[in-house]
């Protein structure tokens, strides 16, 4: 397994639109393997291949659930060629950041519930109904699949702030310094 490197904004293979995943063979299980190892070391709650610089509808979700003791316990999820069937029109906002634009949050509405198909590692077919941040963090990563980042939900001005930001952290030499809140 390795660390990848993630993509950050403005690096234009972001906006790429990803093509759907044909092999499910030895090599796409070692992408998923590497895209954990670089998820979890970010961290990171998802990660779709785009931001590993594959342009293949791939992604990985964790949310973690907590254990007795206090301690996360892993729940890793592989989503291969995802599709939503069918969103809710009730909305929910959530506070959402990215490991793909570094150290910057932004609350973005997004469908409550929805219903969801994709295919595992072996291309079985799952249907699920989703909904509350497992909705939230599947929206956000497929839209990755689509060459769409969280910024692109918020108004012109709001987007273009948060660019400003980050070009400035580069400048000064800014640390990738997480907290607690949703990164994708």
């Amino acid at each position: 397994m390795a660390i990848l490197p993630i993509l950050e904004v403005p690096d234009p293979r972001l906006k790429t639109i990803s093509t759907p995943v044909e092999s499910f063979d030895a090599d796409l299980k070692k992408l998923v393997d590497d895209m954990f190892e670089t998820m979890y070391a970010a961290p990171g709650i998802g990660l779709a291949a785009i931001q590993v610089g594959v342009p293949k509808r791939l992604l990985v979700i964790d949310l973690q659930d907590e254990g007795p003791d206090g301690e996360s316990i892993r729940n890793p999820r592989v989503f291969v060629n995802p599709e939503i069937l069918d969103p809710s029109e009730e909305l929910s906002a959530y506070n959402e950041g990215c490991l793909s634009v570094p150290d910057q949050y932004a609350e973005v509405e997004r469908p409550a519930k929805i219903r969801a198909r994709w295919q595992d590692l072996d291309g079985k077919v799952h249907e699920e109904t989703m909904d509350d941040l497992m909705a939230t963090c599947l929206q956000h990563e497929m839209d990755h699949l689509e060459g769409i980042l969280f910024i692109d939900h918020l108004s012109r001005l709001k987007r273009q702030m948060v660019l400003k930001k980050i070009e400035k952290a580069r400048k000064m030499g800014g640390s990738h310094v997480h907290n607690e809140h949703c990164n994708h």
